[in-house]
């Protein structure tokens, strides 16, 4: 499946969105074994529980579920193992410096493939409250009534 600039997409995390509001995004590039790479070019993995944290001066994914290559030999790999993020020091600084306030986290949102290379999109949020997502819910429900009405005004 491709997405709207063109890339190979992966994996998607749909609740995102909705579980974090997000501020920015980054994009960085991950460090995989040979099986691994199989696997997603296979179109397997899920990022769903996956997130992000910056150890020292290094940012790691964790949770992030790559199955293993079902042809692979007794050297396949671990399907939940932290993966390294590939991203420059300044930017590793700075997602340090935005993860430490309260309430804020780093989410993967979506894997690719981009020239050859897998990538992740990494987005910088803060966790939404039960009533936030209620009152999103709420929106979402509004605009579509106004646009099923608008739609239904216009066949008439």
């Amino acid at each position: 499946m491709a997405d709207k600039a063109g890339r190979d997409v992966i994996a998607v995390n749909r609740r995102a969105r909705f579980d974090y509001r997000i501020d920015e995004t980054i994009e960085a590039g991950l460090v995989l074994t040979g099986t691994e790479v199989k696997s997603l070019r296979a179109g397997r993995g899920s990022i769903a529980e996956a997130f992000a944290v910056v150890r020292g001066d290094e940012a790691w994914l964790v949770q992030a579920h790559i199955p293993e290559y079902e042809f692979g030999n007794r050297a396949n790999h671990d399907p939940t193992r932290q993966r390294k993020l590939l991203l420059h020091r300044h930017q590793i600084e700075r997602l340090a410096r935005f993860t430490r306030e309260r309430g804020r986290t780093l989410v993967p949102m979506r894997l690719y493939w981009r020239d050859g290379k897998a990538k992740l999109l990494l987005g910088l949020g803060v966790g939404k409250a039960a009533h936030d997502k209620r009152a999103d819910l709420a929106a979402r429900d509004a605009q579509r009534q106004i646009e099923r009405a608008l739609r239904d005004r216009q066949r008439a």
